[in-house]
């Protein structure tokens, strides 16, 4: 089996690593290939799997990302329409190795090119192929105009076109997620509402979290182990897996002297991830500064409270471990604003905060104490998932 993980941010190799944990269950003869890009390839090769070599062929798409955004914003929809380039040389890197290996399944985890250039050209399919995802449907930003309105339909208009001339592609199609997680938008004029279309189309395994909710004796545990006492006030930040969210983390930095004015006991870790230098921002009293945290749900269950981008999986993770946190999506980011929004809505999940709130280093101060304590009132997030993703992709084999 060949499995392909979107490298935008880190979600999606946690579920990833969930569901294929689950197929090896299910089959313990699979052999599992990845066909990934860095950042993926850090937690794939700390989860000890097998990076296939063709990997290192790849153009990276977390790269392009960076470089289309601008402080905290990211005009997601044009940087991916900007991506020919990077799109048709990694499907080919992936038709590559497909001829060379007769993988009896590949899924894709949002792998947007290889979905793309198997619709136009059916006849490179000879295996079996699962498509994953979080969200259905490229929205437009309301300040963008109506350009942005026409080239979102435009584009969701030829994916349904595919799919309805080209059925037998995607053998299976599972959303992370259920029927409500979906928002209840049209895909543009003329065409059809994007919820009914896709409980019309797809499975539906549940949100893959890819852990069980941590006890409480694991939560006091891995606060020892960050070295924070039961005394300290703990905030953790974090910005996901690519480079887009230094300014943010700025922000927070900022806001950091005037919480502990209001509040003295609180520290801050901040996570950076795998593509910021800590080294490269600011030492600040009562700051932490980490790169790259493996199991970083655990370290997030164990904070009082969180500041973190607008990310499903981050997002989620806190919303599981119950802890309250504010999370800041990227300006013009669609999926940010509008799917995750929509996501954690249903979840009663944080509160969402604008960047230029957050600008204003004792209103974000302000912001973070009053979470501190404040009552948790979020729906559970369902496990399983991953167990019922496996189950509907395991008939493939």
């Amino acid at each position: 089996m060949l499995f392909l993980s979107s490298p935008i941010g880190l979600g999606h190799a946690r579920r990833d690593l969930a569901i294929a944990q689950r197929l090896r269950h299910l089959h313990p003869d699979l052999r599992i290939d990845w066909l990934a890009q860095h950042p993926v390839t850090r937690v794939l090769g700390d989860a000890g799997e097998r990076v296939h070599p063709a990997s290192a062929w790849l153009a990276s798409e977390s790269a392009h990302i960076e470089s289309e955004s601008g402080e905290h914003d990211l005009r997601v929809f044009q940087a991916i329409r900007d991506m020919d380039e990077i799109a048709v040389n990694n499907f080919m890197v992936f038709h590559d190795v497909v001829e060379q290996t007769p993988y009896d399944l590949v899924i894709g985890d949002e792998a947007w090119e290889v979905d793309y250039f198997l619709h136009e050209n059916p006849e490179l399919k000879r295996f079996s192929f699962a498509w994953l995802t979080d969200f259905v449907g490229w929205l437009p930003m309301p300040d963008l105009g109506d350009r942005e309105a026409l080239l979102t339909a435009d584009y969701n208009a030829e994916m349904l076109e595919q799919r309805a001339r080209h059925r037998r592609i995607r053998d299976r199609q599972v959303f992370v997620g259920n029927p409500a997680d979906i928002v209840d938008e049209s895909f543009g004029p003329g065409l059809p509402n994007i919820r009914e279309w896709t409980v019309a189309h797809y499975e539906f395994a549940g949100y893959v979290t890819g852990f069980e909710p941590p006890s409480a004796e694991e939560v006091a545990r891995s606060r020892r182990e960050l070295g924070y006492g039961t005394d300290v006030v703990l905030c953790i930040v974090a910005v996901g897996g690519s480079g887009v969210g230094e300014p943010l983390l700025r922000r927070v930095l900022d806001a950091v002297p005037p919480a502990r004015a209001r509040l003295p006991e609180l520290r801050f870790l901040v996570v950076t991830g795998p593509r910021i230098d800590p080294t490269s921002l600011p030492s600040v009293d009562g700051v932490e500064l980490r790169g790259y945290v493996a199991d970083l749900y655990l370290r997030m269950a164990a904070a009082d409270v969180a500041v973190v981008q607008g990310g499903l999986t981050t997002t989620m993770e806190l919303a599981a471990a119950r802890v309250p946190f504010l999370y800041v999506p990227l300006r013009h980011h669609f999926e940010q604003s509008v799917h995750v929004h929509h996501r954690l809505q249903n979840y009663r999940a944080g509160r969402r905060v604008d960047y230029d709130d957050a600008r204003d280093p004792e209103w974000l101060a302000e912001a973070i104490v009053k979470q501190v304590g404040s009552e948790v009132a979020s729906l559970p997030v369902e496990s399983g998932g991953a167990e019922r993703a496996a189950a509907m992709l395991q008939e493939l084999l």
